[in-house]
């Protein structure tokens, strides 16, 4: 299963539009007004399926992640000098990726492949093409590129 994540260009907080391969709309993701991020996803009929919520004041960046109102698992950035590296407590997976976190991969505990995650380059917004293995993970999925993307926009603003 083949997705599309386009960040909308005029928005006055984050928002996304996730599109599956035919085009059509699969989920919406909309930024709230809070200390931190926090992302609210929706399916195309407007009801909320999960949100993604930046804890403040830890050392390094960390996202807490719920499917509807039940804590799922979190995302953190881990410490490292040359290399971006992130610890998820979700599911038993983990993510392996390049120096840029454009392209990356997310493994379950045996190391098979759950989704592999690329940026499209030379857009006006942000734009990620999010292949899931299984139709099931998407919605995790998702949620894990919406924490480090959050992440990326973050330290980008800081530096």
């Amino acid at each position: 299963m083949k997705l599309l994540f386009k960040q909308r260009l005029f928005s006055w907080f984050d928002s996304y539009d996730i599109y599956a391969e035919n085009g059509s709309v699969l989920y919406e993701v909309k930024g709230q007004l809070s200390w931190g991020h926090c992302l609210k996803i929706f399916d195309a009929y407007g009801n909320e399926l999960g949100t993604v919520k930046e804890r403040v004041f830890t050392f390094l960046p960390k996202f807490e992640l719920y499917l509807g109102e039940q804590y799922i698992g979190c995302i953190s950035k881990e410490f490292s000098f040359f290399r971006p590296r992130f610890n998820i407590d979700c599911k038993g997976w983990s993510i392996e990726g390049d120096f840029f976190e454009w392209d990356y991969s997310v493994l379950d505990l045996n190391g098979a492949q759950i989704a592999s995650v690329s940026k499209e380059l030379f857009n006006w917004t942000d734009t990620y093409v999010i292949d899931v293995v299984n139709p099931n993970d998407a919605l995790c999925v998702l949620m894990l590129v919406l924490a480090i993307d959050a992440e990326k926009c973050s330290r980008a603003k800081k530096g």
